[in-house]
């Protein structure tokens, strides 16, 4: 009989702590594709108080980098949401924060998860496709001593990086697209003339200069990289006249 008494003690006391606390769910997406433009990042929660919490008292917030406080809005379905800001880098630690008072009683908080998530951030597509006019005369291109120079076309590929403060292209040359004879010859003509390693500061355009010593080539321009979440690209190329 007494420790059934005990146990039927424990129920009120269960039903006080949970009409005490507030139940908060992060529910911020596992990863974004990085957008360096913007730099912000939607981070969201739900949040359900229980009976004793003061109405209206609840805040939120969610916790970053460096305890990086963002303050969250509450919107008409329930959600908190905000805005989480960062650049160059491949993901953020996040946790959300509640505060709120109890009715005739002290402030509260409670921290979700223990230990902060890590959100993803990833790499959009590099360049996939360039194509390259050769309708114009061509460069006197360089040729060895005694031997007849041979003019070259000339063009850029961009890449840009987001997700780390630099990033090294280490190596790029250019492959057949495909083992036919025509597609092996029509890459032969192409090469890559920027000195390498290369190296891309988070956010700006690195060019890879190539040449062409045919107004029409084609091929697979390969770059290997130290950067994690691409470390290697191919990009389609051409040359011919529009």
């Amino acid at each position: 009989m007494y420790r059934r008494l005990i146990r039927l003690g424990w129920i009120p006391a269960a039903l006080c702590l949970s009409a005490c606390d507030v139940q908060v769910t992060d529910t911020t997406p596992a990863e974004y594709q990085a957008n360096n433009d913007i730099g912000m990042y939607k981070v969201s929660a739900t949040a359900t108080p229980g009976a004793m919490v003061t109405p209206g008292s609840l805040v939120m917030f969610a916790i970053g980098e460096d305890n990086k406080r963002v303050e969250l809005r509450q919107y008409s379905d329930g959600t908190w949401q905000g805005l989480y800001s960062t650049r160059c880098h491949s993901s953020f630690p996040l946790q959300m924060l509640a505060v709120w008072r109890l009715q005739g009683l002290s402030t509260r908080q409670a921290l979700v998860p223990a230990q902060p998530r890590q959100i993803k951030l990833t790499e959009p597509p590099l360049t996939q496709r360039e194509s390259f006019d050769t309708s114009a005369k061509p460069i006197e291109g360089k040729a060895p001593k005694g031997a007849k120079s041979k003019g070259e076309w000339e063009g850029d590929v961009g890449y840009r990086f987001v997700t780390v403060p630099m990033t090294q292209i280490q190596a790029a040359h250019i492959e057949p697209s495909s083992s036919s004879a025509e597609d092996v010859a029509a890459a032969r003509a192409i090469s890559v003339k920027t000195p390498l390693p290369l190296q891309a500061a988070c956010g700006e355009v690195a060019k890879l200069a190539l040449v062409s010593t045919e107004p029409h080539a084609h091929g697979t321009l390969d770059i290997e990289t130290d950067n994690p979440g691409v470390p290697r690209w191919q990009t389609y190329v051409e040359f011919s006249p529009k």
